[in-house]
């Protein structure tokens, strides 16, 4: 893999990745949390994008150029993406594989758009990036309005006569989740015990607890990322607390276990269907594994949005963003994550959102 040289920005963190013998003709970066509270998530992107660009360049790079990767550190803060959007800009890249946390992307987007440089995220759900966003914007994940349906239906279906809290961390990917599951569930003629805000970054949340649990609630859900929300898990069951707890996508990597251990036994989540489980993946699969690196989570979606803009470009025969865009409307890509398109709004049309439910560790998916 490619060795890392780090270069500082003010408070921006830029890591620039040479994966090409040669200074490359073509640049290209991701962005996301590579420091900060979704490191985790972050170590997911790094590692897509790295070995996407290395396995590219083995094959003769795109329209015959080596491609060089810039990573992009934006910590998952909304005005820290917006500054590293501009770096980007300024550095000259032609495409943005990211970024990750939803209310980073939205903004950073803006400054793509500005710009005509593509931008395919990974991993940001919420259903602004794409409905609100240009021409240039694309993601290779689903939806939340998407995901909060298959949440609503669940809790409606399985605990609709329990009672039932729902949780977010106020972010534009947490409140937006937790919100599309409570529309859905009101579509079901069903209305929630609790519905409240909690701080992310907080060291505990016991008080929180202790009212779910005074309130008698059966079923939390909680839209919001992993160390709050395996912290609020782990404080649930020290404290005796059995309720179900319910969570969205952003509990795929290895940091939600870290906090909880076995006390996060049962913990339920929505994600897409496991690209590694694809056939075409096998290959890139081990070459991870070699390389001691489980490709968890948004690991092969990162991958695929690389794999995605380099079809396109080859098609279109061309560096320029129309001609790029002009790809992506008509095309159909085969990616780590099966043969994917996009529509009008540039979401990807992959499969909908199934259950996993943590176990020994591990994610694995809820037999239907």
């Amino acid at each position: 893999m490619a060795k890392l040289k780090f270069l500082s920005l003010a408070a921006v963190a830029l890591t620039v990745i040479s994966v090409a013998s040669a200074r490359a003709e073509i640049l290209i970066a991701t962005a996301g949390p590579f420091t900060g509270r979704n490191i985790f998530r972050g170590d997911q992107i790094l590692h897509g994008a790295e070995l996407a660009v290395a396995d590219i360049n083995e094959r003769g790079g795109v329209l015959g150029e080596p491609v060089e990767l810039l990573i992009a550190d934006d910590a998952c803060d909304p005005e820290q993406a917006v500054a590293v959007a501009k770096k980007l800009v300024n550095d000259g890249v032609v495409f943005v594989a990211g970024h990750v946390c939803s209310h980073s992307s939205i903004p950073a987007s803006k400054i793509y758009e500005a710009a005509g440089v593509l931008m395919i995220s990974p991993a940001s759900t919420n259903p602004r990036l794409t409905d609100e966003g240009g021409d240039n914007v694309f993601r290779v994940c689903g939806r939340d309005d998407q995901q909060g349906a298959v949440a609503g239906d669940y809790l409606a279906e399985v605990w609709g006569d329990k009672k039932i809290a729902i949780l977010h961390d106020g972010s534009t990917y947490g409140k937006g989740l937790a919100d599309e599951t409570r529309k859905q569930l009101s579509k079901r003629g069903i209305a929630e015990a609790v519905y409240e805000a909690y701080t992310p970054g907080a060291r505990s949340y016991s008080k929180l607890v202790a009212r779910l649990q005074t309130a008698g609630v059966d079923v939390v859900y909680i839209g919001g990322y992993s160390a709050e929300v395996g912290l609020i898990v782990r404080q649930a069951r020290d404290r005796g607390y059995g309720a179900q707890f319910i969570a969205g996508d952003a509990v795929t990597n290895d940091e939600f276990w870290m906090i909880t251990g076995p006390t996060g036994e049962g913990t339920l989540m929505t994600f897409g269907p496991d690209p590694r489980k694809n056939t075409a993946a096998a290959p890139v699969l081990d070459r991870f594994r070699d390389l001691g690196f489980e490709p968890a989570g948004y690991t092969l979606h990162t991958y695929a949005a690389v794999q995605v803009w380099a079809q396109a470009v080859e098609e279109a025969g061309t560096l320029d963003l129309d001609g790029v865009v002009q790809s992506l409307r008509r095309g159909r890509f085969e990616t780590v994550l099966g043969k994917i398109g996009f529509d009008e709004k540039g979401d990807a049309t992959v499969r909908g959102y199934v259950w996993y439910v943590w176990q020994n560790g591990k994610y694995v998916p809820v037999a239907q």
